[in-house]
């Protein structure tokens, strides 16, 4: 308990992907009383979000990536395998599935992943410290002010929260819920086309995809009917995919204004990193888009062909995500030099582009695609150009006008889905959370991208003077500008799984340093000294040596999902921080107090646990996790 003692409050808004995956965190790697509040105003996205929810994923909507790539944690590669293959309940699933032997590089339906994070959120609250505790309610965030513990959030339709403290809202049906710290994980925000104004509600009409109502309406669609499906990413091919296995033989028409087709990863596909050298011409002096993108191409093609001669055993259909993989460490000063505007403008025309250099599918998606996309089959065709605009016609079907290389045209369909996805923009979002927060300035839009929100290194939010916000965090989507400028992510790698687990860790070590950093009254202090946590490479050897100890400690203590092998590293690392006696790596007003030293510890833990500069696998090796099942007391 605090000095006032009341149990600190953690309010994870959102408990999606990117929530749930801080919840869990923060359930690890709190030592002392703790309440993880985890909100979520859809009960049927819990756990999930809208890309795994089980009424929006029928069983042949499967992951993009291989299975192997989809487990939680970043340091346990196999753990989604282990728990899909070991522990998954099959009772429920269809025939195909419920016999099917999980691999690496082989499929897995998103409907799935919904229980595997479920399992994975309440075995990290059984494993909790004592006196951390989850709870799970139900409600939907929509305002929040600075209040004496830290913010309060007033919460429409609050439910499944028994604690006597929240006092009634200023609306109907509002409770205001006083939370330490807040992580605001709200996911995707559903942008509103507006080709498809006027058929807004039309019955031929599909505006999300992945809801169930867009299932039950492609399920029951007539074999012969004419869809025309808006964009051509990976969503694009969930929805034809879905009609073609259920033995659609009408034309299906992929409308795509870059006219890009995703790749199909080969079967023995594993994911690898590379080291390639700076590419020099992309720091060049920026002159303009043409000149810029001139340059870009021929590093681009370099670096490939590097690759190729050095690496011959890559297959070349993912060359190309080797080498974008290969550059994010380069891209944030290639960044730096391209006017804002410029900036902007590239980002918005060559986003699909980018996503599909970045990542591919796996063949259980693509081949029923490919398949139909030749010319002996006919029912899947690629139609290059912009939807200009979606009108009904007295038949019922809808006609979609399309701007293409060589004038404009009309398209006759039965059904048209849109996949025109996100708003990325965060002054046009329509929530009213994000709506108030950008109105007091508690949030900003990212201002050199316009994507996102403004945040520090920590995923702290920043008003419009650069300074903190408050004990208010984000993690997922909303940092999509901040991933780009700060570590060349760009495409869905800007805020897909990947970046969400080392945001999660990042972001649940932060909250719960400054937690205890308050606790023990040291806040003003971290506050006056920014930069206590740096970490100097050459202090004493003896003090160096006893660091380096702490740190390898302190990684497998974050990385331990067990209560009793965090409490015995708990206890080692303590010994080992008190060896010290003090540490130079201390600004020299701040007092060798134990715990900045601890905090020292931590935050070079989390930055190991992070390291993208290798595959996961290589991580776990590289941070000595192999064989680290058992921890002596």
């Amino acid at each position: 308990m605090g000095k006032t003692g009341v149990r600190p409050r953690v309010l994870v808004v959102g408990a999606g992907l990117a929530g749930t995956a801080t919840a869990i965190r923060l359930l690890h790697f709190a030592r002392r009383p703790l309440e993880v509040v985890l909100l979520e105003r859809r009960a049927d996205y819990r756990s999930a979000g809208v890309a795994y929810h089980r009424d929006g994923n029928p069983w042949d909507h499967v992951f993009n990536i291989q299975a192997g790539r989809m487990s939680v944690f970043r340091e346990d590669v196999l753990d989604f395998i282990n728990w899909a293959n070991q522990e998954a309940d099959r009772r429920d699933w269809p025939q195909r599935w419920a016999s099917w032997k999980f691999t690496e590089q082989g499929p897995a339906p998103r409907r799935i992943f919904q229980d595997y994070l479920d399992d994975r959120l309440a075995e990290a609250a059984r494993e909790a410290c004592p006196g951390v505790v989850l709870v799970e309610a139900d409600g939907e965030a929509l305002e929040t002010r600075p209040g004496d513990r830290g913010f309060e959030v007033t919460v429409r339709g609050l439910t499944s929260y028994k604690a006597e403290e929240p006092r009634p809202g200023p609306l109907a049906d509002t409770r205001v819920l006083a939370a330490d710290h807040v992580v605001l994980a709200t996911g995707l925000e559903l942008k509103e086309p507006p080709f498809a104004a006027g058929v807004a509600g039309h019955p031929a009409f599909v505006r999300d995809p992945y809801s169930a109502s867009a299932v039950r309406t492609l399920a029951q669609l007539p074999p012969d009917a004419s869809v025309a499906i808006v964009g051509s990413v990976l969503s694009a091919y969930d929805s034809a995919g879905l009609l073609l296995r259920n033995g659609h033989v009408g034309r299906i028409r992929l409308i795509s204004g870059s006219g890009t087709i995703f790749r199909t990863y080969p079967g023995t596909h594993e994911h690898g990193v590379l080291r390639l050298p700076r590419p020099g011409l992309l720091m060049e002096p920026y002159r303009d888009r043409e000149e810029f993108l001139d340059r870009l191409g021929t590093a681009w093609q370099e670096a490939r062909t590097a690759v190729q001669d050095r690496h011959p055993g890559i297959d070349p259909v993912v060359v190309s995500e080797r080498v974008a993989k290969a550059w994010e460490p380069y891209l944030p000063e290639a960044i730096a030099r391209i006017p804002t505007d410029d900036l902007r403008g590239l980002l918005d025309e060559f986003a699909t582009g980018l996503a599909a250099l970045r990542v591919g599918a796996v063949e259980y998606t693509m081949g029923v695609i490919e398949q139909a996309m030749r010319p002996q089959d006919g029912r899947v065709e690629l139609l290059v150009g912009r939807v200009r605009e979606i009108t009904p016609t007295e038949s019922g079907r809808l006609t979609v006008s399309v701007a293409g290389r060589h004038g404009r045209h009309s398209l006759e369909a039965d059904l048209v889905v849109s996949n025109f996805g996100r708003e990325f923009d965060y002054a046009k979002v329509e929530q009213p959370l994000w709506r108030d927060l950008l109105r007091k300035g508690i949030a900003v839009p990212h201002a050199r991208t316009g994507r996102g929100v403004e945040v520090d290194e920590c995923g702290t939010l920043l008003s419009a003077d650069g300074t903190p916000a408050g004990p208010i965090s984000t993690v997922g989507v909303p940092r999509e500008g901040d991933e780009i400028v700060r570590h060349g992510r760009t495409g869905a790698f800007a805020f897909n799984l990947a970046a969400i687990k080392n945001q999660s860790v990042s972001v649940a070590a932060h909250v719960v340093e400054q937690l205890e950093l308050r606790r023990d009254g040291f806040d003003d202090l971290a506050a006056r000294h920014p930069h206590y946590r740096s970490y100097v490479s050459n202090p004493e050897e003896a003090v160096r040596e006893a660091l380096e100890e702490s740190v390898e400690l302190e990684v497998r203590r974050l990385a331990a999902r067990e209560r009793r092998r965090r409490e015995a590293l708990e206890s080692r690392l303590n010994a080992r921080i008190r060896s010290m006696g003090g540490l130079p790596v201390l600004p020299a007003d701040v007092p060798r107090d134990e715990r900045l030293m601890r905090a020292v510890v931590n935050r070079v833990a989390v930055e190991r646990l992070n390291d993208v500069s290798v595959t996961p696998r290589q991580l776990r090796r590289q941070l000595g996790l192999e064989n680290d099942e058992h921890v002596e007391d």
